[in-house]
């Protein structure tokens, strides 16, 4: 039961700093593509690839990765972004779909070479 409590916990406030992210980087790069989500992505695949490869306390991370960077993540969204792109201009839905994927596996073995050696 804890946690699932720590899940739910960590997912709200992982969907907030996911949305208040998405505010700033859209403030500051006004653009057609989804670069916000692109960004998060990439930035929530890098800390997952740290944590995963961190030994810590179970409990802590299912707060930490399965709450808040499972909220703060957003496939669901990027899934929609892309489907919404190839009505208005397909060139960019693939280029949403190759550079989401590329850069989120990148950044997450970054992740992992960083814990191993840094942390």
């Amino acid at each position: 039961m804890l946690n699932l409590i720590l899940v739910g916990f960590g997912g709200f406030f992982g969907a907030i700093f996911r949305y208040g992210l998405d505010i700033l980087i859209n403030k500051i790069f006004i653009t057609s593509f989804p670069l916000s989500i692109l960004f998060i992505n990439s930035l929530g695949s890098f800390f997952i690839g740290v944590l995963f490869s961190l030994k810590f306390d179970p409990s802590l991370k299912f707060f930490l990765i399965t709450g808040l960077l499972g909220g703060f993540t957003t496939f669901s969204t990027f899934s929609y972004q892309t489907v919404t792109l190839f009505s208005k201009d397909p060139i960019l839905a693939f280029a949403n779909i190759f550079l989401s994927v590329f850069m989120c596996i990148t950044f997450c073995y970054l992740g992992v070479l960083v814990s191993k050696n840094f942390i």
